[in-house]
């Protein structure tokens, strides 16, 4: 999908892609299947790869002729990903790697023809010593000397292929390096970023499936002699769902959009906010549809229990939920940080005027920065006034904050996990109003069809 049309794909931008993971998650497994090739498999020959490699590989890799596999994690080594054993050992001749280690949970591990795989190898740091670093491989079949067991039975997403891939003396050349020799850990991280924003497109547009499906039951099951969409404990379960589609869709659009800017934008924070978002609202609207589905729900001879199994792996693959959430934390904070730091020199140096500030800003808290409610033109509808003005009060606060826990727990931050749990948390429902907003927003300034149900849906939101 997003391989350049030059190398035979169809050079998809990321608001393209996105709206097509819409219509590939209605099945699960396909979605996934797609996904480990296209969005982690060969996406680092696209990230990093040499034009070489790109005109070698992307040609069958964009024709479906070769399916890509992305291999990170082992049994020892999972969200710790720079803890890996897999090794890489260079040849005397210097013209081939070695690669000896195995990998598990290996998304399409049995089917594929091409493996971007992480290793360790031997580098010489600055210093003229010995360290073992990262490094990237681009990995053929049939290179030789890899195996893979037998398909893992899985609670959901059945219908892919999941399983553990081992490498035994294969021999990779040193011109299948992706990027740079100990540069694997960089590679890793800015493959996995790329790709997690597509889950906000994918979850809703399963969610809205699944909507479609749980709507036409509730609209014809009868009981005490009334509809179940007539019930108010059912309308609210069905608003609640409608309310997380249109989130997920919000923030995932929103995220594609700057992703799709010229240069190489960087919204690693923006995608695994949007993960987490999405991930975590698609397993509750999916409890809350078979709810509504009672029994029917429950039995394997209809559809909705395979939701409920598919999308459990959402909030564990592609970064787990915590981990990603003391990313987002941790990284709002460093950024946070880094505007402090004289602050706080000054502070201690007992700077009478910045210590009068300081105080006078806690007395006195205040004002935050207008974002402005004027027409079209970047700005918000003047009838959202009053959402924009609490959103501006609360990022104001937020800002107060985090600076409260720089100066409180300093550098100890990173150990405060349950401190950073509600950053991360502030900080998703702050992208999740922006990205609502600006939806709601451009609708009513474009006059889209429909546009005063995405209001009366906005102040549900807000």
């Amino acid at each position: 999908m997003q391989i350049p049309e030059e190398y035979g794909g169809l050079g998809l931008s990321n608001t393209m892609y996105a709206r097509l993971g819409e219509i590939t998650s209605q099945d699960g497994a396909i979605a996934v299947t797609l996904a480990a090739h296209q969005a982690i498999g060969l996406k680092g020959l696209l990230i990093a790869g040499t034009e070489e490699q790109k005109k070698k590989y992307l040609p069958k890799l964009a024709s479906g002729e070769h399916i890509a596999a992305f291999c990170l994690t082992e049994p020892g080594s999972g969200s710790d990903a720079a803890s890996i054993q897999t090794r890489a050992t260079l040849s005397e001749d210097e013209k081939h790697y070695l690669l000896n280690g195995s990998k598990i949970w290996i998304s399409n591990g049995g089917i594929a023809d091409i493996f971007t795989v992480f290793a360790k190898t031997e580098v010489v740091d600055k210093d003229g010593e010995f360290r073992d670093k990262i490094t990237a491989f681009l990995v053929e079949r049939a290179f030789g000397g890899i195996t893979n067991g037998k398909a893992e039975d899985k609670l959901g997403i059945r219908g892919s292929n999941t399983c553990e891939v081992h490498f035994e003396n294969t021999k990779v050349p040193i011109e299948n390096v992706i990027g740079e020799v100990g540069g694997g850990f960089k590679v890793a991280m800015n493959i996995l970023n790329s790709g997690r924003f597509s889950m906000g497109s994918a979850s809703a547009g399963m969610l809205k499936k699944l909507i479609e499906m749980t709507a036409e039951y509730a609209c014809t099951r009868k009981q005490f002699n009334k509809k179940l969409s007539e019930f108010g404990l059912i309308q609210d379960k069905f608003a609640l769902m409608a309310k997380k589609a249109y989130v997920m869709e919000s923030m995932a659009y929103l995220t594609a959009g700057m992703l799709d800017r010229p240069g190489i934008p960087d919204c690693s924070v923006e995608a695994a906010i949007v993960k987490v978002f999405s991930s975590e609202g698609a397993w509750v609207c999916v409890s809350e549809a078979l709810q509504i589905l009672g029994g029917l729900g429950y039995i394997k001879d209809y559809p909705y229990e395979r939701y409920l199994r598919d999308c459990r792996i959402l909030m564990i693959f592609e970064g787990t939920n915590e981990v990603l959430r003391m990313y987002i934390a941790l990284t709002g904070i460093q950024y946070a940080g880094k505007i402090l730091t004289e602050k706080i020199k000054e502070f201690k140096k007992r700077n009478v005027k910045v210590m009068w500030n300081i105080v006078m800003s806690r007395l006195f808290g205040g004002k935050p920065p207008s974002i402005g409610v004027i027409g079209q033109g970047g700005e918000v509808h003047p009838s959202l006034k009053e959402s924009v003005a609490k959103l501006e009060q609360n990022v104001f606060d937020f800002g107060k904050t985090v600076e409260n826990l720089l100066m409180r727990f300093g550098k100890t931050i990173v150990d405060e996990q349950l401190v950073l749990k509600k950053v991360a948390d502030i900080v998703i429902n702050l992208y999740a109003m922006t990205a609502v907003i600006s939806r709601a927003s451009r609708s009513i300034c474009i006059g889209l069809n429909n546009h005063d149900h995405e209001v009366s849906l906005f102040y549900i939101l807000m």
